[in-house]
């Protein structure tokens, strides 16, 4: 009699979960989340949705800039956040669903900048770089000693290194592919110049420390389910 109380009290628990949108938070990252008619798509969303669907879980996917979302899925229980690098300084911060993706990243520039040149992460301390706030990359060189003109996304900092107003800024070259893509910017406009060893990490759909372990389970469920039948478009 006891474990089917318990059993119910959790069957109820759930049910009254899955009948409410769950607040998922992310940012402009062109193709896999974009904004369309106000409403957050993109190849990387879809995946995302697929998994709160395997899940039986309604997502309210709402799109804001890193520094926001991030704050936003720290402080709010049951609220998830992709994609997010797993660092062990985030560790304790967040529950992590699974992995969804890789990011290597490194220093990105114009391509008609002849004149920026790095053959070891030390040289480019000698430029202006865009950093995001919040962001694990950020987060990686300033233990360094690096110092930047901290954006609030990555969209603002691809603005100041088109505009001119940095030197360089840091992603991952297959999104700076896709970011050049989707703004129809001129081919080999842009350029991988250093990759940063440090900055290679996993990237993941994560939840709030503090959002329900029925929630948990079932999305980290859903997320082995899709896995084995869709290929994430954030894999390498």
């Amino acid at each position: 009699m006891k474990y089917n109380l318990t059993f119910f009290i959790l069957f109820l628990s759930f049910s009254t979960l899955a009948e409410e949108p769950l607040l998922v938070v992310t940012e402009l990252a062109p193709p896999n989340q974009v904004l369309i008619d106000g409403e957050v798509q993109g190849k990387g969303t879809q995946y995302i949705r697929d998994i709160f669907k395997q899940a039986g879980l309604t997502p309210d996917i709402q799109m804001y800039p890193w520094a926001r979302a991030y704050k936003m899925a720290s402080e709010e229980k049951n609220t998830f956040i992709y994609s997010i690098a797993r660092t062990p300084e985030r560790e304790d911060q967040f529950q992590w669903v699974g992995e969804i993706g890789r990011f290597e990243m490194g220093f990105v520039g114009l391509s008609d900048r002849t004149d920026i040149v790095i053959n070891n992460i030390n040289q480019a301390k000698n430029y202006k770089i865009a950093m995001q706030h919040n962001d694990f990359s950020t987060q990686t060189l300033t233990k360094m000693g690096f110092e930047g003109v901290i954006t609030s996304d990555i969209q603002h900092s691809y603005k100041l290194l088109l505009a001119k107003k940095v030197d360089l800024i840091l992603d991952d070259p297959l999104y700076m592919l896709q970011y050049s893509d989707y703004f129809k910017l001129r081919p080999g406009h842009l350029k991988f110049i250093f990759k940063i060893d440090a900055l290679t990490t996993v990237a993941y759909l994560a939840a709030n420390k503090d959002t329900d372990k029925v929630l948990i389970e079932k999305m980290e469920e859903a997320h082995k389910q899709v896995s084995k039948t869709k290929r994430s478009p954030y894999g390498k």
